[in-house]
């Protein structure tokens, strides 16, 4: 056989190599970012359109984030904040309304407290859908009533269920701060 049929083959063979190993990497990184975003890769994707925007958009949020200086509260604050809250809770019953304006102000004081940055509500959504994937949802159906009940359309219900909502990722963030506590505690 001629040298250039070999050349051929071999260009042929290198370009399978690269199709199969293309694949193989848009595979992983889809499975990593599903696991990593959980219920918010869903969203994300079928907001964007198609796939590749939506993963696009999901690793711009990764490496955002790993940009930011997230960091736990501490004890006193970690108090401090779960007092509010109660406070926030009591006060649903006689002020529904001003109880979950308390909680959004609260939830937003935690995040920055935190490190998360409060350019706008889509942009703290996007930055905390990478560390809290599983309550992000909650964080904006909150955001969303609260928006209704400022102008006056908002049920007692609809309230209930905001603050219900703010209490996931409220806890969540509360949370992760004594798992990171004692990573620390453990690696000292």
């Amino acid at each position: 056989m001629a040298a250039w049929v070999w050349i051929i083959i071999a260009i042929a063979a290198l370009a399978v190599v690269c199709a199969v190993a293309w694949a193989a990497w848009r595979r992983r990184r889809s499975g990593a970012l599903r696991q990593t975003f959980g219920p918010e890769y869903d969203r994300t994707v079928n907001e964007a359109g198609d796939r590749r925007r939506g993963e696009s958009e999901l690793d711009a949020r990764r490496k955002r984030r790993q940009k930011l200086d997230i960091r736990p509260l501490t004890p006193a604050a970690r108090q401090r904040y779960s007092d509010e809250w109660q406070n926030a809770q009591a006060r649903f019953v006689d002020e529904p309304a001003a109880a979950v304006r308390q909680a959004d102000v609260l939830v937003i004081s935690v995040m920055r407290d935190r490190g998360y940055p409060m350019e706008d509500f889509d942009q703290r959504s996007a930055d905390i859908s990478v560390d809290h994937p599983q309550v992000v949802h909650n964080y904006r159906a909150a955001h969303a009533i609260s928006m209704a009940n400022d102008h006056g359309r908002a049920s007692t219900e609809d309230m209930r269920q905001a603050l219900v909502y703010y209490r996931s990722l409220f806890d969540d963030l509360l949370s992760r701060d004594q798992g990171q506590e004692e990573v620390q505690r453990e690696a000292r």
